[in-house]
């Protein structure tokens, strides 16, 4: 809901105008909350239940968020913070959604709404966990809340009768912190990463989160077991996507999503994976972002511009400018992606040494060290890597700028399969 945060920048050597007009879209995604159109930095926030302070965008003393409509319509993104989760001090719930098909924007939102609000009515706090010997029962007892809350969401979602979620969904990714315990659930293609030190004190990357679509062969076996159909189309051979048994629709780009009913019967679920870990003084920040930021950067090269940013409050503004960018210059035929972002910083920061300069200098040196045989994941996913330059002018810019900135406190079974083909023309989602 704001136009680029500066009126020219440099990007990889090139000079960039401002964007006209259209790029003031609907970029933040509770529109019904009074948000400045001219300012995704604005604070919005409510009380949600137990007191926990419901974070909708804006920036808080340890976290950052913002998200940015790409230039395929309506944001289908949509993302959310709650802070003092379940009624505890400190206790964090950190999410991001993109939403896909016709209806995917309103799915999203939805979404992003209802399950922070149903976890944390779900999920009763234990104070014995806490204890040294409780640890193993503590992570169980969340997993099973989550896994219970994500089921329990998308069979509300079927009955929905204001959504139409039989052709379209959403993906989820969400945190939830407590004390030194980190639990991530992901379901579908958005992606949860950890920056944090390594024994020479640099920060890297370790993802936290697996990619879920269907070119892994346990997620690819299980839909074709349930009479879905796994195949890439020819225009793009290397992106396997779901399709009904018998048409060629909805075409999805994952193997687990929130809605998509018609896909519901044949193999795609709603079970999210869950995982813990213990967080360590070297851990620094977790970002939280949809495809539209993986898509064209790689986790290192994340992870160094989060690291980069003097004020850590506009660290998903930055995140998200470099990525459109990146967006621009590899793949300058496509229409850039939608992107949401939310920051979690585990510790605050102390004052940066050096300029901002030296800063982006360091970091640029770090992210151009591009493998030529690239990095997979245990899942043999290959990280994608680009060649980006993290720009010191740009990023002074976009600080200047927000320095000035004034703050402001389907129903299932309701498509006939002619409608689905007629829907979508031959469509794909992503």
């Amino acid at each position: 809901m704001g136009a680029c945060c500066s009126t020219q920048f440099k990007y990889k050597g090139r000079r960039y105008e401002k964007e006209g007009s259209d790029e003031k879209e609907d970029e933040g995604h509770h529109r019904d909350h009074n948000i400045n159109n001219d300012d995704n930095s604005a604070n919005v926030t409510r009380i949600g239940h137990a007191g926990a302070i419901v974070r909708l965008q804006g920036s808080s003393s340890l976290t950052s968020m913002y998200t940015r409509k790409g230039k395929k319509g309506i944001n289908q993104d949509a993302m959310i913070v709650w802070e003092n989760f379940t009624g505890e001090k400190n206790v964090f719930f950190c999410g991001v959604f993109d939403g896909h098909g016709p209806s995917g924007h309103k799915v999203a939102r939805h979404v992003c709404d209802a399950l922070p609000l149903k976890l944390s009515t779900m999920h009763q706090p234990r104070p014995s966990a806490k204890k040294e010997g409780d640890k193993d029962s503590s992570h169980k007892h969340w997993e099973a809340s989550l896994i219970r809350t994500f089921q329990e969401l998308d069979e509300d979602l079927s009955m929905e009768d204001s959504l139409d979620s039989y052709c379209s969904g959403t993906t989820a990714v969400t945190i939830v912190k407590q004390d030194q315990h980190l639990i991530i659930s992901n379901l579908g293609d958005s992606r949860a990463i950890l920056g944090t030190r390594d024994n020479k004190n640099q920060i890297i990357p370790v993802q936290l989160t697996v990619d879920l679509k269907p070119s892994l062969p346990s997620e690819s076996e299980r839909i074709q077991k349930n009479g879905g159909r796994v195949f890439a189309m020819e225009e793009e051979p290397n992106v396997p996507r779901v399709w009904m048994p018998d048409q060629d629709c909805p075409g999805l780009a994952m193997s687990r999503a929130f809605g998509d009913f018609c896909l519901k019967d044949h193999g795609l679920i709603s079970t999210p994976q869950v995982s813990y870990r213990r967080l360590t003084p070297k851990d620094e920040f977790v970002v939280l972002a949809t495809d539209g930021v993986w898509d064209v950067l790689s986790n290192n090269e994340v992870v160094q511009i989060v690291a980069s940013v003097k004020r850590p409050s506009i660290a998903a503004k930055v995140l998200v400018y470099y990525a459109v960018q990146a967006w621009r210059t590899k793949y300058p035929g496509s229409k850039v992606d939608d992107c949401a972002v939310v920051c979690l910083f585990l510790k605050k920061r102390p004052p940066v040494s050096g300029t901002l300069s030296d800063i982006s200098q360091q970091t640029a040196s770090h992210v151009n060290e591009v493998d030529p045989k690239g990095k997979k994941t245990e899942e043999g996913e290959t990280v994608i890597n680009c060649d980006i330059v993290v720009d010191p002018k740009a990023l002074e810019e976009v600080n200047r700028v927000n320095g000035n900135t004034i703050k402001h406190r389907s129903r299932l079974g309701s498509l006939s399969r002619d409608k689905i083909t007629t829907d979508f023309g031959g469509q794909t989602q992503s």
